[in-house]
């Protein structure tokens, strides 16, 4: 599933040199509900267990990768204020911890607000999320093989933004990981 997966989300666009979901996101599954219980009850512990076995289910895949940085898929400001957090710094510090790779958040922002793409098909949320991030710190990410961190991949038109925005910016390869992906039998709605 992963390798069409791939093709389907990120191969045309020729941004990022592979991806992991450690599970699939399905309505009312026990993933739902742990992303649900980090994302909008605080509870940041789960976050950092997903993402220690996210890391441990795809190590080898880590390691082949040579990643020199991880970056979690940033929120804007606003939206992280009204929040308090970032789900997917979480997570990226739950990998972090059990790879030893660095995390960054302060190279890579969210400049400005998108409104929620749970409702939107693909070329909806490509075209609501483009040029909606900027490399803040390009010597930090340039010629680095870089791990970009979400919660949940559904179409991967965020990740690749993301990816566009820090290869244009010098970045050596791009990789993504979620702890889950979208199950692609379903409907887009509630990731």
């Amino acid at each position: 599933m992963i390798i069409q997966e791939y093709n389907k989300k990120f191969e045309s666009d020729n941004y990022i040199s592979g991806f992991y979901s450690a599970f699939v996101f399905e309505k009312e599954g026990i993933i739902q509900k742990l992303i649900h219980e980090l994302k909008y009850n605080k509870r940041f512990a789960i976050g950092t267990y997903l993402g220690k076995i996210t890391s441990h289910l795809f190590h080898e895949k880590i390691e082949n990768w040579s990643i020199d940085l991880i970056i979690p898929i940033p929120l804007f400001h606003l939206k992280k204020a009204e929040r308090g957090y970032n789900q997917a710094y979480y997570i990226s510090k739950g990998i972090s911890s059990f790879t030893k790779i660095p995390l960054s958040t302060s190279s890579f922002r969210r400049k400005v607000f998108t409104p929620s793409q749970t409702k939107l098909n693909i070329t909806e949320r490509r075209n609501n999320i483009e040029g909606a991030f900027r490399v803040v710190n390009p010597k930090k990410i340039q010629d680095k093989n870089i791990m970009l961190v979400d919660d949940v991949i559904t179409t991967g038109a965020t990740i690749s933004e993301c990816a566009r925005m820090l290869k244009q910016a010098g970045a050596k390869n791009i990789y993504a990981c979620s702890v889950a992906l979208a199950n692609p039998l379903h409907s887009l709605r509630g990731t």
